[in-house]
């Protein structure tokens, strides 16, 4: 186990940890979470744009893909089932 360290605005810090409890996480595991999916996806496990237009297009080609191949439901047991819950 290591320890990072970062340096980021008050404001922003603030604000994430209130985005993330409301999620049930804490900072750490927010952090700890990104990094995990860093390693997963081998880069951002995000799309850096501020473009409506780049983001609504990942958007639609995701809905696309799993209307195509996605598994629907007809009730919760279901699904529940098929997650072994």
């Amino acid at each position: 186990m290591t320890t990072v360290n970062v340096r980021i605005e008050e404001k922003t810090k603030v604000a994430a940890s209130k985005a993330l409890a409301s999620m049930g996480l804490d900072l750490s595991t927010g952090v700890k979470l990104f990094l995990h999916q860093v390693v997963t996806e081998q880069g951002l496990p995000f799309l850096p744009t501020k473009n409506p237009a780049v983001l609504r297009a990942k958007w639609d080609r995701e809905v696309a893909e799993a209307l195509k191949h996605g598994k629907r439901y007809t009730d919760a047991k279901a699904l529940f089932k098929d997650l072994d819950i």
